[in-house]
């Protein structure tokens, strides 16, 4: 899981330790911001399978190749992915209301690290930025599996400054 990539305005290029990832994941999840189209181009000839949405730094290029929200099942969960979620503040009752199909929702916009669940028992997971940690000590992303209906072994990895 990646978002706000923002190339190649916060960087020239994604760091190798995430290309490395991403050629062995079975689902690329992107939530937004990717900012050029040659990145989505990249990353749909790299990936097994790519799932993403556009974000507000999106232009109209990639809007029109992207949806706002994607929602699709893996494995027996329901995820849904979308690139804002609003303020912090009241974030789990607001996303229980918008997605209440959705067993996860990954989401970027902040690029800060963010795990939870929701009264009603929805993962929140943004895993931040590869290129641009803004006020976090390091670039991040997230890795999980799924099986059988269970969204498992979520990580978050730290990424070496360039």
């Amino acid at each position: 899981m990646i978002a706000d990539t923002h190339l190649p305005k916060r960087a020239k290029a994604l760091p190798p330790a995430l290309w490395s990832a991403i050629d062995s994941a079975d689902v690329v999840l992107h939530a937004g911001d990717w900012v050029d189209e040659a990145t989505l181009d990249e990353l749909q000839a790299r990936s097994r399978r790519l799932i993403g949405v556009w974000g507000n730094n999106d232009g109209a290029g990639l809007r029109a190749r992207l949806p706002e929200v994607a929602m699709v099942e893996l494995e027996g969960v329901r995820l849904a992915m979308t690139h804002e979620t609003g303020p912090s503040t009241g974030r789990p009752a607001r996303c229980d209301a918008l997605f209440p199909e959705a067993d996860v929702l990954v989401f970027g916009h902040s690029h800060i690290p963010w795990d939870t669940v929701t009264p009603r028992g929805l993962r929140l997971l943004n895993p931040g930025s590869p290129t641009d940690r803004r006020r976090q000590p390091v670039c991040t992303y997230l890795s999980a599996r799924v099986d059988e209906g269970e969204l498992l072994e979520v990580q978050l990895h730290p990424l070496p400054r360039a």
